[in-house]
């Protein structure tokens, strides 16, 4: 990472109190709070607990409040608290599965057991800019309902009842689990810290990689089994009494995509699975790292990586938003030294050139 280090002391306070005077706005506005952050910003801050890979909505705001907004400078800012705490251990798997869900949908079946449930989206909103907002707009009260008690198993899991698609990748017995905050990466990497690096990647980067497999750039055609969100229970395995002890609550999207079939001589053709997980509600981000998880599977799936999204080292390399804008930032910094240097060869290749050009004109002259 990328950081500047060396600069004139007073100048760097004066920029910091500026900063600090920018970021206030003007003065007679009434400063906004963590809380009306979290509340009423609620999707930037799940976007940056998500790639800040810290689950606090109270941080999360914070750090989108001293970022001024810049949301990659707010995951920068989580990531370097985070690596202050320390580590207690790993918590159990989270079972989605049993979800208490908020908002639940399936484009490959209309009728799925436990039923559709819209909940909070823009799906159905006219994108039409709403003016009443710019007053202090107080919506209606939701419908409401009595909470269903009915399963809603996951979609791609009837479809594995019959066969019908991959079982769901599962590591070797005994494996450990790699963990992207404590070592590099490397290559080629696994489907564990791909999914990692993928759930940290910039969203806008899944985006385009993701789109560039539905254009015909990776070898999918996906459908979205199911998308769910909702909250899940943490546990931790307490080892002084020998079971696992819920920590809380906190709130995932899942995305699980159902991709073009394949098949071999031994093999019935099956449908084949890409998966996506975020914290909070971030369906855009999961539908993307689901189609850029299935292109990235090609080497285990015997298929020709041809396109970009299906390059692990492209796409896990540059997905980082931290790290790449270090790198790209990192061009502010002083490169007298190193410019000079370029331009001084430069004026003596230009030299060199008009010197050698001078010669035949000299020639032909004579």
């Amino acid at each position: 990472m990328y950081v500047a280090v060396k600069g004139g002391e007073r100048a760097i306070e004066n920029a910091h109190r500026l900063l600090a005077n920018a970021r206030r706005g003007n003065q007679s506005v009434p400063e906004v709070t963590l809380d009306q952050i979290s509340e009423q910003l609620g999707l930037a801050v799940d976007r940056v607990m998500s790639e800040g890979s810290l689950y606090d909505r109270e941080l999360a705001a914070l750090a989108i409040k001293q970022a001024r907004g810049d949301l990659i400078e707010a995951i920068f800012l989580v990531r370097a608290f985070r690596a202050t705490l320390p580590r207690f251990g790993a918590s159990e798997p989270v079972d989605t599965g049993a979800m208490r869900v908020q908002r639940r949908v399936s484009s490959t079946f209309k009728d799925i057991p436990g039923g559709q449930i819209l909940g909070p989206t823009f799906d159905y909103t006219h994108r039409l800019l709403d003016p009443s907002l710019a007053e202090g707009f107080v919506p209606e009260a939701p419908a409401t309902a009595e909470a269903s008690t009915a399963a809603t198993p996951r979609v791609t899991d009837i479809l594995g009842r019959d066969g019908l698609i991959e079982s769901s990748p599962q590591a070797e017995d005994g494996a450990g689990v790699g963990d992207l905050t404590r070592e590099p990466l490397n290559f080629p990497a696994d489907r564990d810290l791909r999914l990692q690096n993928l759930a940290r990647g910039d969203e806008g980067f899944l985006l385009a990689m993701g789109y560039s497999t539905q254009r015909g750039y990776g070898r999918n055609h996906p459908f979205a089994g199911e998308i769910r969100f909702g909250e899940v229970e943490v546990e931790f395995l307490a080892e002084e009494v020998g079971f696992a002890v819920p920590l809380g609550s906190i709130e995932l999207t899942e995305c699980q995509m159902v991709n073009q079939f394949k098949g071999s001589a031994t093999e019935a053709p099956c449908f084949t699975r890409g998966y996506g997980l975020a914290f909070g509600q971030s369906e855009r981000k999961t539908m993307s790292m689901a189609l850029v998880d299935r292109a990235l599977r090609a080497r285990e799936l015997g298929e020709e990586a041809l396109a970009p999204a299906q390059d692990e080292e492209f796409v896990l390399s540059h997905s980082d938003n931290v790290q790449a804008t270090g790198f790209v930032e990192h061009l502010k910094l002083p490169h007298y030294v190193d410019f000079q240097s370029e331009l001084g060869l430069l004026r003596k290749l230009r030299q060199e050139f008009a010197e050698a050009n001078a010669e035949p004109m000299k020639e032909a002259a004579e």
